[in-house]
């Protein structure tokens, strides 16, 4: 636990002068409260809309995903269709669809839908760093951009941003604002780590976490409108959140 701690308190003490230009850069205009009221606005509306919906139609106004689509990316609300039939009187401006930075979905679709928000910028800093590793694997004879020799969780590696000059796409969350680190497998998948955010959400939650609980990752859609996109499930290990390697 104090390894993995003192990993998080180095990065954080490493990067937070930099956290204010990052949030300038992560949100149009540097807006970042602002941007939180109009997601919280968003998404209640959104809300309404869908539940209203589903009552009439039977079904929920979702764009169909494959299987392959990861879970806090998968069901996408159709909201050109909420609008034209009337449910919504205009598509929100956090939209993609209206120039907005992220998608609105929903979870829990089988038991309680819920909206959520997912962040397009993560997502995006995401693929970035992908197309770098990708490039970076085929020039070193699949080698990997890896910091120091050791793995910081089983089958995984954080990533050097610098032997890959991807500084520019270092990424501070969307739950806390934290710089938060890139993970990568041994086939060269990236992934965000959101473990410090975990347990943040853990620790805000006042709630015992033993290892037979499932997929952490659900208190942090509980206790915010994000979804933590580009990630891996979490089992608690240890007295700590650790990210686990899909079979």
């Amino acid at each position: 636990m104090n390894k993995t701690l003192v990993r998080y308190t180095v990065s954080i003490l490493i990067f937070v002068a930099g956290i204010s230009l990052l949030s300038g850069c992560m949100y149009p205009g540097g807006r970042q409260q602002e941007q939180g009221v109009s997601y919280r606005e968003s998404v209640e509306r959104i809300q309404s809309a869908i539940d209203a919906f589903q009552q009439d139609k039977g079904i929920l106004p979702i764009i169909t995903a494959g299987e392959e689509v990861p879970r806090y990316e998968k069901f996408r609300i159709d909201l050109d269709k909420l609008n034209k039939q009337g449910y919504i009187d205009q598509i929100p401006a956090t939209a993609f669809e209206q120039g907005g930075s992220a998608y609105f979905l929903v979870i829990n679709e089988e038991v309680d839908p819920a909206v959520k928000v997912m962040d397009l910028v993560t997502m995006q800093k995401v693929n970035d760093v992908q197309r770098l590793v990708d490039q970076y694997g085929r020039s070193h004879s699949g080698q990997w951009p890896i910091s120091g020799g050791n793995e910081v969780y089983p089958g995984l590696h954080e990533i050097d941003l610098q032997k890959i000059r991807g500084e520019e796409h270092a990424l501070a969350s969307v739950y806390s604002r934290q710089p938060l680190p890139y993970l990568i497998d041994g086939e060269g998948r990236v992934y965000v780590d959101y473990a410090w955010d975990i347990m943040q959400a853990v620790d805000k939650s006042g709630k015992s976490v033993n290892e037979d609980q499932s997929d952490l990752r659900v208190l942090l859609t509980e206790q915010s409108y994000f979804v933590p996109v580009k990630s891996l499930p979490y089992a608690w290990k240890g007295g700590v959140p650790v990210p686990q390697l899909e079979k």
